[in-house]
This record gives structure tokens, sequence and C-alpha cells, in this order.
């Protein structure tokens, strides 16, 4: 046997224990020399905060060159429904919103898989470990302009704006445009008893459907009829409601986390939290491997890391994600200092199954109403 021949031997020798062991219950530490070998992991991300995931990756584990794109959850799903059409695979991870369509779309067609990273899964409610790993809890909640009205929202009951008061100054993404707000639309119809219950406590009398199927339809009618702005990303939204100097600003629904920014953008965004029969959604953002990933081991690793070391704050992985507004899946992290209290928090938490049933309905409804 030539000295080259014995080499490869003793190399491939030392290295089958760990190429052996199933990749789903290997530690970082073991992970790590796999995904060092492998250079590179891709991740599409639904939210622009991957670049500081990026550079604490990077910083954490030498090596490795985290390659995040910030792509929409309703582009990620069209794009990666195209990929494996072609029979290609460019990401590694997928970190995404929109369970209802994510789940039935890329999980159940095979096109993403699940990965509990074994560190932390007894750290998690079985809900957001199955049917896909949740990462946090993300919202699509009402927000008001706080420096306009500093004695709190200006509206308390989700029926107000459907009011005169309120015609042109309610702001939102095109629920047709983003799946969030399409989910946000059909929670009011699922919850179409509440939106009916509402209603009488707002106006003192059942509501009349007008021919609408349920209370939730007819709010949404109702919102339609009454000039809601219609933009074309959350920014939009944002900027829209929180500019800072307006004296009578719309009301808009967008994410309650995006309150982080308002000393860089000039915002004064805040949560209407004290409104009936809630204020928005909250929901699963998940986090998955891409089905025959390029860099499984460093796929595994960069999830691991996205779930947050074991301090209380969830470490440099969860830094851009412990913001007040978006709500830890672990039952190890504390909560935001600054956030309202989960238990206190007055949004609908969605289930996605019963959402994927009737949103494509809601969805044709909308289309009618625009």
């Amino acid at each position: 046997m030539t000295r080259t021949a014995r080499a490869a031997l003793v190399a491939a020798t030392l290295a089958w224990p760990a190429a052996a062991q199933d990749p789903n219950a290997m530690t970082p530490a073991e992970l790590l020399p796999l995904a060092q070998a492998e250079g590179t992991v891709v991740v599409y991300s639904f939210t622009s905060r991957i670049a500081r995931v990026e550079e604490a990756f990077e910083a954490a584990y030498p090596g490795i060159d985290l390659q995040g794109f910030d792509i929409s959850s309703t582009e990620q799903i069209a794009r990666l429904t195209a990929e494996a059409g072609a029979g290609v695979v460019n990401a590694d991870v997928v970190y995404i919103s929109d369970a209802p369509v994510v789940i039935s779309e890329l999980l159940e067609k095979g096109i993403i898989e699940t990965y509990v990273p074994p560190r932390v899964a007894d750290r998690l409610p079985d809900a957001f470990k199955s049917p896909l790993l949740a990462q946090r809890q993300s919202t699509k909640v009402l927000m008001y302009n706080e420096e306009a009205n500093p004695n709190g929202s200006p509206v308390t009951n989700l029926w107000q704006l459907t009011t005169e008061a309120w015609t042109g100054r309610v702001v939102m993404v095109d629920p047709l445009q983003r799946g969030d707000y399409l989910d946000l639309m059909t929670e009011m119809v699922l919850r179409a008893d509440e939106m009916a219950a509402a209603y009488e406590a707002e106006f003192g009398q059942p509501i009349d459907l007008g021919g609408a199927a349920n209370a939730g339809e007819k709010f949404i009618a109702d919102l339609f009829a009454n000039d809601v702005i219609l933009v074309g990303s959350t920014d939009d939204v944002n900027a829209a409601v929180g500019k800072l100097g307006q004296e009578n600003p719309p009301v808009g629904f967008t994410s309650y986390s995006d309150r982080r920014d308002n000393e860089d953008e000039g915002w004064a965004l805040q949560v209407a939290n004290d409104v009936e029969p809630a204020n928005g959604i909250i929901f699963p953002a998940v986090v998955a491997l891409a089905s025959g990933a390029r860099h499984p081991h460093a796929a595994r690793l960069a999830i691991d890391f996205l779930m947050g070391d074991d301090s209380e704050t969830g470490g440099d992985g969860y830094r851009p994600f412990y913001v007040a507004g978006d709500y830890a899946t672990r039952t190890d992290i504390v909560p935001h200092p600054d956030a309202v209290p989960l238990a206190d928090f007055n949004a609908w938490a969605i289930d996605p199954a019963k959402t994927a049933e009737i949103r494509a309905e809601v969805g044709d409804l909308i289309l009618t109403l625009q």
C-alpha cells in the first residue's frame, strides 16, 4: 500500500463515525467540522434581519460563508416551487412565515423538511416543533402613531375602521400580494362570531349581514368600501402610520416588532393592544431544511444558531429577534422587557390548518372588492 493510499484510508476511517451518524442527532460541535468542509450555507429569509444573523454566524463559525437572501414569503414559495420543478436546489435553509401555504405547498410536497436541533428540542412546546420548527412568533396587528395620540390608541374596536371617521385612513399591504395579510383577513372570517359580538358592542344592535356570509366577510367588505389604502410593503405602512409630525395620521396593520426602527426611521409606531375583539394575528415564523440541500451540515448548524444560544436572551444568533413585538418560542428565553406580555397581547393565534381551508375563498372575496 502506498503512503498516499494509506493516508486516504486513515482519513476515511477517522471520518467514518461522524459521517455515519444521523445528522439530525448531531450536536453543534459534531456538525461544525463537516459544515466547515462544506464551506457555505444559503438561507432564504423573509426578513432583512438575516444580514445581522449572517454577520454573527460567520464570527461564531469562521470558515463558513452564510449567504442570506431577503425574500418575502410569497416570493420564496414561488421560487422554491419553481426550483423544485426544475430539479434545482439553491437554498439550504428556508426561513419563512405564511405557514398555512408553506405546510401545504412546500412541506407536504417534499420541497422542505422539518429539522429540530436536539440542543433545544426540550425547550420548545410540541406545537412549535411540528409540523415545522417555529423560531419565534411574529404579528400583523393594528398600529397607531403615539406622537399624535399620546393618550393611547384612537381605535378601540375594529368596526370603528369601517366608519366615516376612518374613511381613507386605514393602511395595509394588499392581502393578495402578501400572505400574512391574507391570513389576517382569513382569521377575521374564522372568528366571525367574535366579530359579530364586537359589532353589537360598538353599535348597540345586532349586525345586519346585508348578504355577506358572516360578520368576518361583512367587516372585510365594509373596510374595502371605506377606502382602505393598499400599499406594496410593510415599510410603506410603517411610514404612513408612524411618520413623526403628523396631525391626523392613519392607522394600519403591520408588524408590532417594527417599533424597533422608530428611532432610526423617525417613526412613532405603537401597538393598539386594547382593541375589540382583537388587534390582529400572531403567527409562527418557521425555519426548515431545503430537501436535498447542498450543504446539509452547515444548514443544520445555521438553524441551530437561529434558535439562539443557551443564554436567557438567546445570544448573538437570536439578538436580531429579541425585540419588543417578537415572541420567542423557546420557553427558556426571557420575555423582552419592553413588550406587552404575551399573556396580555390581544391578538388571535392562527391555526395554520384551519387558515389553509378557507384562505383561497377569502382571497377570492377580496379580489371582487378591489
